[in-house]
């Protein structure tokens, strides 16, 4: 696995089909919704809330394109309000997602930060995932390398890295194998897709200071 950040193969879990795109696929990679008791359209990032599951393709473009062209209504049968800015909505909570995670692997010994404290789980081949503020300096963060066979997470805020580990900002953090790591990745991932238009934006800003 490469910078992309890609998850082991789940291809064999349940699947669900996307109302936007119409494609079908594992359900770790979607986003689930259900309709609110006043009717309008509710996130459900944990998959726990009761109601008929209507499904999303963890992408910006994806949500944007269901609340524009009535796709929820009429998965929904009925018709259902959906609210504005549920993509920023959806982002929001998915980052808190990974952040409280990588907070639980860091209690559980399982996540470090720090330039020093990653680069010695790197060289030592005992991370798994390497973590890097998407808005951090990219001469600093080429020096680390993505952990062979692992993974690679750069789309969080150093004030994001920064709120698991219980500090102001965090630019390099990495992940143990085994416990919350895999589903920090997949996590991640989702949060990728909602968050790709951002992305360069702060990569830009973030060299503009190198």
């Amino acid at each position: 696995m490469g910078r992309g950040g890609r998850t082991k193969d789940r291809s064999d879990g349940p699947e669900r089909k996307c109302i936007a795109t119409g494609e079908v696929n594992p359900k770790f990679g979607l986003i689930r919704f259900v309709v609110g008791p006043d009717g309008q359209i509710v996130p459900d990032i944990l998959g726990k809330l009761p109601g008929r599951g209507i499904y999303v393709s963890a992408d910006r473009a994806a949500l944007e394109k269901a609340g524009k062209k009535g796709a929820f209504s009429r998965a929904a049968k009925q018709q259902v309000a959906v609210p504005d800015g549920l993509a920023d909505e959806v982002e929001s909570q998915i980052a808190r997602r990974v952040v409280d995670l990588i907070s639980l692997a860091r209690k559980s010994g399982e996540a470090v930060a720090g330039y020093e404290k990653v680069k010695d789980w790197l060289s030592k081949e005992y991370a798994e995932v390497l973590i890097q503020a998407v808005d951090g300096s990219g001469r600093g963060k080429s020096k680390l390398s993505t952990p062979h066979y692992g993974s690679y997470i750069g789309w969080l805020t150093q004030a994001e890295l920064g709120a698991a580990f219980g500090r102001q900002t965090v630019i390099h953090s990495a992940l143990a194998s085994g416990g919350l790591t895999q589903r920090v990745v997949e996590e991640a991932q989702r949060l990728k897709g909602i968050r790709q238009n951002t992305l360069e934006n702060k990569a830009a800003g973030a060299a503009r200071k190198d």
